[in-house]
């Protein structure tokens, strides 16, 4: 038997206004997405802005639904859009905020489970890292550089070809 170690390495920024300007504008189109979430069950309001190759920004908010699975997170709604209508596009960053409605968030949130899986999907596929930028609505900020961060033992295409 062998036991290893897994280590993870992250930025923290005290607060936004000490990442750079673009980055800056990113999470601020997060929190602009987050803004317009629809989340009357959680009150738990998620928004994501992602920077494509192009220079353009999609972005996402998290929507419910009374079927509570049938409901989308943020990063999967924006990552989907992107995928959608910019095919051709490589995603570069992703900035994610949250705010709750019924406590304050000040500290960051990651994406869950579901999205993280989405996001190395794209990772994977356009064979590049995607820098993740998050925070809850106010305080520190994380900065990673790639999924594989957040998620070490990625699932992908690998496996399933013959």
């Amino acid at each position: 038997m062998e036991e290893r170690k897994i280590e993870t390495t992250y930025t923290v920024y005290a607060h936004v206004g000490e990442l750079e300007q673009a980055e800056q504008t990113l999470m601020q189109k997060a929190a602009e997405a987050r803004d317009k979430a629809y989340a009357p069950y959680s009150k738990f309001n998620v928004g994501a802005a992602i920077l494509l190759s192009s220079g353009a920004i999609v972005t996402g908010s998290n929507q419910e639904n009374a079927a509570y699975p049938s409901g989308l997170c943020a990063e999967r709604t924006a990552i989907y859009y992107a995928g959608a209508n910019f095919p051709n596009d490589t995603i570069a960053k992703i900035a994610i905020t949250v705010k709750s409605e019924t406590t304050a968030v000040n500290s960051p949130a990651s994406p869950c489970g579901a999205c993280r899986q989405a996001i190395a999907e794209y990772e994977f596929k356009q064979k590049q890292p995607i820098e993740i930028i998050f925070m809850g609505e106010t305080g520190e900020v994380y900065k990673v550089n790639s999924l594989t961060t957040l998620l070490p033992f990625t699932f992908n295409s690998s496996y399933l070809k013959k």
